[in-house]
């Protein structure tokens, strides 16, 4: 399962994506609202106990300063994948974007591109299947699912 939290509602609509690409692939998720800055305890909870709970990487969204993504990575064992969010407090989401690219040593946290919580889900999926025969076959199908469209745009735009 596949833990996907985000500072707040107004993330919601960006953070369904990553979901979208899981229930694709057919990988369980929990989706909830963890703020770092106003639920600082629920935020600790959420990643102390996580693992313990069958989670197996963590996808986490947030804007503006963004601190949810490092401070969960900063207490659990867990993966973490940070999906930097443009929200309406942001600098143009290069603040949610620095905030989560720039961690200590010793706290990583995988980002990936403003608002890009599809390929979040993606990178969590393809974590998972690293022990996972089954969902490596679904990624790998997923793929050439990928390669099939582009082929199939290239035809209809291809001028000769």
């Amino acid at each position: 399962m596949i833990g996907i939290i985000m500072g707040s509602q107004s993330d919601l609509s960006v953070m369904e994506e990553a979901a979208k690409v899981l229930e694709e692939l057919g990988i369980d998720y929990e989706l909830d609202i963890v703020s770092a800055h106003r639920t600082p305890e629920k935020m600790f909870d959420y990643a102390r106990n996580a693992h313990g709970r069958g989670i197996r990487a963590i996808i986490a969204g947030a804007g503006g300063a963004a601190h949810l993504p490092g401070m969960v990575a900063s207490i659990t064992p867990l993966p973490v994948i940070g999906v930097p969010v443009k929200s309406s407090n942001s600098i143009d989401g290069w603040d949610s974007v620095l905030s989560i690219l720039q961690m200590p040593s010793g706290v990583p946290v995988a980002t990936v591109a403003l608002n890009g919580a599809k390929n979040a889900g993606i990178l969590a999926a393809q974590i998972m299947a690293s022990s996972d025969a089954e969902l490596l076959e679904r990624i790998i199908r997923y793929k050439e699912d990928l390669k099939t469209k582009v082929q199939q745009m290239s035809d209809a735009v291809k001028r000769n």
